[in-house]
């Protein structure tokens, strides 16, 4: 018989990411909603980011410039 690999169990006495107070299980990973909110606006507002590297289909996706538009 083969063995399966332990489980690691989750922690339950987690910190908030956003302010450092005890997370709440019905708000997880936060310990409220307004942590959740401001987390939230962070990743809307483009200041948390995944790095990538630039991708063919990305340049695919950009419009190419025609030569009327250098004129304006």
């Amino acid at each position: 018989m083969s063995q399966r690999p332990r489980l690691r169990a989750i922690p339950t006495e987690t910190a908030c990411p956003i302010c450092g107070k005890p997370v709440v299980p019905k708000h997880r990973p936060f310990c409220s909603v307004r942590c959740s909110r401001i987390d939230l606006g962070r990743w809307l507002g483009e200041v948390y980011r995944v790095p990538a590297e630039p991708s063919a289909d990305d340049e695919a996706d950009q419009p190419r410039r025609s030569e009327d538009d250098d004129e304006h």
